[in-house]
């Protein structure tokens, strides 16, 4: 699978590089812009998977730069709204449902839930395999029970039911 590009927008650099290396441990690509003109022109350029940005924004507002993105791609590419300044669930219900965020994450942010959340919207399904047992495994398995159930014939036994009523 090829790696997602996401880009990020704060105007904070500490944040900026704080969020980019989180993303880049958990090998996503990573552009970044410094404010919303920028980040403007990043997406035009960059056609990320995803964008992350923060809410206050020099030069183009984060929730414009979200209604503009969300509007030109009708939704197709996902944002998460990160923001230190806008907290509460007005500014959240604001930015998910009349802007177009995907996500809306107050700082400081918890990482863990930012990960997944940015899993989860890019379809992100690399940990899929490790939660399900080698196929051989499987195979083996059904094969010893299919072993159990048949008669020495070779016809299948009664299912055990329990004492009848």
């Amino acid at each position: 699978m090829a790696e997602k590009k996401i880009l990020v927008v704060d105007y904070d650099a500490t944040s900026l590089d704080d969020i980019s290396k989180l993303l880049k441990e958990n090998k996503y690509r990573v552009a970044t812009a410094a404010d919303g003109q920028a980040g403007y022109s990043a997406f035009l350029a960059e056609r990320p998977d995803l964008v992350v940005l923060e809410a206050m924004l020099p030069k183009m507002h984060g929730f414009d730069l979200t209604r503009k993105i969300s509007q030109e791609t009708k939704g197709q590419v996902p944002i998460v709204i990160v923001t230190g300044v806008y907290k509460g669930t007005q500014y959240r219900q604001e930015a998910t449902g009349g802007l177009g965020a995907a996500e809306f994450f107050e700082k400081p942010l918890d990482a863990g839930a930012f990960i997944a959340a940015i899993k989860r919207l890019l379809h992100d399904d690399d940990d899929f395999d490790d939660d399900l047992p080698d196929s051989n495994a499987v195979i083996e398995t059904l094969s010893r029970r299919g072993r159990a159930t048949a008669s020495p014939r070779g016809e299948a036994k009664p299912a055990d039911k329990g004492p009848c009523p």
